[in-house]
């Protein structure tokens, strides 16, 4: 019986703090839903003193989640923190406090100002504040990898003293070599009084592209615990992604000495669902979930895959949820096929919410033979993006081909009641259908990103279009999903618009 890997997932945490993915509430919980399918241990759900946004978040998750799972709130070594996240996570049956400061010369030389003892003092103080809040408490030794280890060995032992019952090392900047990790976690296995009594966590960044093999370096070394995100998604270059140091433990289990209780069909949708929600597409040769990750051009990979899978596949696709997928639902499904297909994607919806959503699933399912998955995510995805707009599309109208001059006749309406049409021509159909925006929502921005996707294969496909502009000094993304491209592209366009309009007036008030 091999050893069993805590998989602690942060990307509700670490994952939004990646530019530009924003998940709002709504998205959060979709995703939390589908965490809990994958049957993660433990979920970072926000940092409460950051935002009510993020306190919302915590205790939320912590309502959805009941027992299945533990609930994780991040704070600063300060008990103002600390009371935040006790208090939103009163919601939570299993809850934790994740605490810490940063351990490395750096850290506390130039962001703390703050000499060894003042930080061994304040790990005492925070972790033993902490635990009088909560029974769960995990300290994180910010920037670790850094550190001096003997200092480093000092402060886990002075959180455990203190109470901490997990001790999280993280390389913060992504700097370590794997070797020299998986050192530093053997030096604090032997180093620190009480680190076999508490749960040894490592959370490792992606800056060398090294994360996964940092993970994995510390779980042979001994960690039991691995922090972790759908897609690598995180600051900079992001995190550990879940769904490849789940599969290196999977096919290497006997190696390291370890498993874990990860339900890794879920792998493929998971990543769709959080690209689908936050815009942060991966690229196509991702591991285990990218486009080309099981795809052979090559004639002789070709050959060898026809003749037995293993030649070139380390990995069976369907095992990751990557198979040909299923087929769920025609223009011929009822209300109840698409309200059942929607709970068992994890959306909970009233009557006249189904309603709505099923009459623009009737206009994408005439136009296809079938609705996949991915696809009824779009829709919904697309019907709250609408739900909350300043300006929503009514009417597109696109004459565009060769040699003509592109020209778009275009009707929004305003969340007062008004409705605005204008006709535009341009040097193409997307460009004369941004300019009639324009010309009716007046805001002044600057396009800085413009990306394509289809959700599935086929022409027929919906084409999902993610936009980003600056506005305001600020940056907004926006998400469109049509089988018209030119339509998904006017509703990204607008979805970008309307969240720099709502953060107008959101300031405007406070003011």
């Amino acid at each position: 019986m091999t050893r069993k890997i805590r998989i602690l997932d942060t990307t509700l945490r670490d994952g939004e703090q990646a530019p530009g993915a924003s998940m709002g509430l709504e998205g959060k919980l979709v995703i939390a839903r589908e965490l809990l399918r994958l049957g993660v241990d433990a979920i970072e759900a926000g940092f409460p003193m950051s935002s009510p946004g993020d306190f919302e978040s915590v205790r939320s998750v912590g309502e959805l989640v009941g027992d299945a799972c533990m609930v994780m709130a991040l704070t600063r070594a300060l008990e103002s923190d600390i009371d935040a996240a006790a208090d939103a996570l009163s919601t939570a049956q299993i809850p934790c406090i994740h605490t810490g400061l940063g351990v490395s010369e750096s850290h506390l030389r130039n962001k703390l100002h703050m000499s060894r003892e003042d930080c061994l003092a304040r790990v005492e103080a925070s972790v033993s504040y902490a635990r009088s809040k909560c029974d769960l408490v995990q300290f994180y030794a910010e920037d670790a990898a850094r550190a001096d280890k003997e200092f480093l060995a000092r402060v886990c032992e002075t959180a455990i003293k203190a109470g901490a019952t997990a001790v999280n090392i993280p390389d913060t900047t992504g700097y370590s070599l794997p070797q020299d990790f998986a050192e530093r976690i053997r030096y604090l296995r032997t180093h620190v009084e009480g680190i076999d009594d508490v749960v040894l966590s490592v959370h490792c960044h992606n800056d060398l592209g090294m994360a996964t093999a940092l993970s994995l370096a510390g779980v042979a070394a001994g960690a039991m615990q691995v922090e972790c995100t759908i897609n690598g998604l995180g600051e900079r270059a992001g995190n550990t992604a879940m769904e490849e140091v789940v599969m290196a433990i999977a096919l290497h289990g006997e190696e390291l000495d370890a498993h874990t209780d990860i339900d890794t069909r879920e792998f493929v949708r998971a990543s769709r669902l959080v690209q689908s929600i936050t815009g942060m597409k991966v690229q196509a040769n991702k591991a285990i979930v990218g486009a080309n990750a099981f795809a052979h051009s090559s004639g002789i990979h070709q050959d060898g895959v026809l003749k037995e899978r293993e030649t070139y596949e380390i990995i069976d696709p369907e095992t990751v949820g990557a198979g040909s997928g299923r087929l769920v639902l025609t223009a011929r499904s009822g209300h109840a096929a698409l309200r059942n297909r929607l709970e068992e994607l994890g959306y909970s919806f009233d009557r006249d919410t189904i309603d709505e959503i099923y009459e623009r699933f009737l206009a994408v399912a005439d136009r296809k033979r079938a609705v996949y998955d991915e696809e009824i995510e779009s829709i919904v995805n697309e019907y709250e993006r609408q739900s909350a707009a300043v300006y929503t599309l009514e009417a597109l109208q696109v004459s565009t081909g060769f040699p003509l001059t592109p020209t778009v006749t275009l009707t929004l309406s305003d969340d007062e009641g008004s409705r605005h049409t204008v006709a535009t021509v341009g040097d193409g159909p997307i460009n004369a259908a941004y300019d009639a925006v324009n010309q009716i929502v007046g805001l002044e921005n600057d396009l800085t990103e413009y990306v394509v996707q289809a959700v599935t294969r086929g022409t027929d496909a919906i084409g999902e279009v993610t936009v980003r502009i600056a506005a305001d000094d600020r940056v907004f993304v926006g998400h469109g999903a049509d089988p018209d491209i030119v339509v998904s592209s006017v509703r990204a366009y607008l979805n970008a618009l309307n969240r720099a309009l709502i953060a107008r007036r959101s300031t405007e008030y406070a003011n």
